[in-house]
């Protein structure tokens, strides 16, 4: 089932898109000291007198979380683009994004302008809100079920390796020195180059083709590419059962989603996965990353080296997932990982709590940290996003990605904006905090979330309606009741214009 084009679309999509929102999570670490630096000679060059502590650390801190509001703007203005370019023409458009990002952001100490480097990580982050959610829906849609986990997974493993890859670059023999810190942001052009160059020679979306822009010989077209085979009659038809369902190729507005009964613990399910996607406390781990090292006596320029092995087990955990997804399982992979997440905060609490009273405890909580970083990564890093794919139907899937990606972004920004305060007032206590989001996050998908392996879209949907409270005959009259037709008057439709090449408008 992994055609060529198949492999090429997902690797050349997530090398574009979810590796660079991974890297430019990370990449800001290694240079942190001389960034501030710049920032500080650049203000005592223009008002002849150094920045006061207090407002180099804000400007540092908008130079972080900027990057969360810009992936905020790109989560809300990603339904339209998807709707007017295509799912894979917004993957490739939105590399101009990436590029201005990063000659902004490379070329700001040569300007002498941390202007420039702050207007480059919000454009930067534009640029991940936008892939965030047009990639996984480009991959949900271009893959069989059988394999829709495994490559909805892609996402996930990416974004791991582009954290990895951050951290490597920031070593202090590659870009990691106060004059070759610019070459970071940089080097962001090179995955979006390549994506520009290979990716408009692989067909767009064939449901995009055939349900929203209603061309079925493009549509099959694509079918045949990416399934590499002559007879691609099943999956059109399958395609048309879901148009029958819905009834209606009309997108769905974020207010009609949130209105429409038949999906309404879809969407709750979907807000929960990525609020907790977020506010897990992994962030936090980044944080206590150098003080743990630093307490279990690694010197303090290995460091970063050992940091390196957190990254490495960040990868292998997402490929890991990527292999077992489809005989495990969404639901134990993401269930299982937010509950070990909550043993292992549990004792990183004990251990950071009693480091000082026992030699052997630091590494113990080396091992706890290695240990909560792969078990989000099995499951919690990327199930969301293929979930948020698989939930909805056609003309509910940018909507459903815009209500993912918003919360998605609101929880990033949250967590920077309210950690330190949290950590200053329990101290180590504080990932007990982030143990109980855990454990409510994996109770409530215990009780709510089906399995959706080797499902159709129209089979999740019908998981969900004994839960949302609706005959199967409510749920194919979805929420445009009164453009129903009947299932022979379609048929008969269908049939008398595939002749032409293409389906009519008015047909599915």
């Amino acid at each position: 089932n992994w055609s060529v084009s198949l492999i090429i679309a997902s690797l050349t999509g997530a090398f574009g898109s979810s590796f660079l929102y991974g890297y430019n999570l990370s990449v800001v670490n290694a240079p942190a000291v001389y960034i501030k630096k710049f920032y500080n000679e650049t203000w005592e060059r223009r008002y002849g007198f150094s920045v006061d502590e207090s407002t180099l650390t804000l400007l540092w801190s908008i130079t972080v979380s900027i990057f969360a509001i810009g992936g905020l703007v790109g989560a809300i203005i990603v339904t339209p683009i998807v709707k007017f370019f295509g799912r894979k023409c917004t993957l490739v458009l939105n590399n101009v994004f990436a590029v201005t990002a990063a000659l902004l952001m490379s070329l700001s100490l040569l300007a002498g302008s941390f202007e420039m480097l702050i207007l480059g990580r919000i454009i930067m982050g534009v640029d991940a809100g936008i892939s965030l959610s047009a990639l996984p829906m480009y991959l949900s849609e271009i893959s069989p079920k059988e394999i829709r986990g495994s490559l909805g997974q892609v996402t996930a493993v990416f974004i791991c390796i582009g954290v990895f890859t951050g951290q490597v670059l920031g070593l202090p023999e590659i870009f990691g020195q106060e004059s070759r810190w610019p070459y970071l942001f940089g080097a962001i052009i090179i995955p979006s180059l390549i994506q520009a160059v290979v990716l408009p020679f692989l067909p767009e979306s064939p449901r995009y083709l055939l349900l929203e822009k209603h061309n079925t010989s493009k549509a099959e077209k694509a079918f045949q590419i990416f399934l590499e085979k002559d007879d691609v009659s099943q999956e059109v038809e399958e395609v048309l059962a879901e148009s029958r369902v819905q009834r209606n190729t009309k997108l769905v507005s974020i207010l009609q989603l949130l209105r429409t009964r038949t999906v309404r613990w879809q969407v709750v399910t979907v807000v929960i996965a990525m609020g907790c996607y977020q506010l897990c406390g992994l962030n936090a781990i980044w944080y206590y990353t150098n003080n743990i090292f630093s307490e279990a006596g690694i010197n303090h320029e290995t460091i970063p080296y050992v940091t390196l092995s957190t990254g490495a087990v960040e990868t292998v955990a997402a490929v890991f997932s990527s292999l077992v997804i489809e005989r495990l399982g969404r639901r134990p992979l993401l269930i299982g990982g937010f509950g070990l997440m909550v043993v292992f905060f549990a004792v990183l609490t004990v251990s950071l709590t009693l480091q000082k009273t026992v030699y052997w405890l630091p590494y113990l909580s080396i091992f706890c940290i290695l240990a909560i970083i792969a078990s989000f990564c099995i499951g919690p890093g990327g199930i969301p996003f293929v979930l948020t794919g698989e939930f909805f139907q056609q003309s509910q899937r940018p909507a459903a990605f815009m209500i993912a990606g918003t919360v998605n972004w609101l929880s990033n920004f949250a967590v920077g904006l309210l950690f330190p305060f949290i950590q200053s007032g329990l101290q180590t206590y504080c990932f007990l905090v982030f143990a109980a989001i855990c454990f409510a996050g994996a109770t409530y998908l215990v009780f709510v979330l089906p399995e959706t392996k080797n499902k159709t879209f129209n089979e999740i949907s019908q998981a969900f309606a004994k839960r949302n409270k609706v005959s199967l005959e409510m749920q194919e009259t979805n929420h445009y009741p009164r453009e129903r037709k009947s299932s022979a008057e379609q048929e008969s439709n269908f049939t008398s214009s595939a002749d032409n090449g293409e389906t009519k408008k008015g047909i599915v």
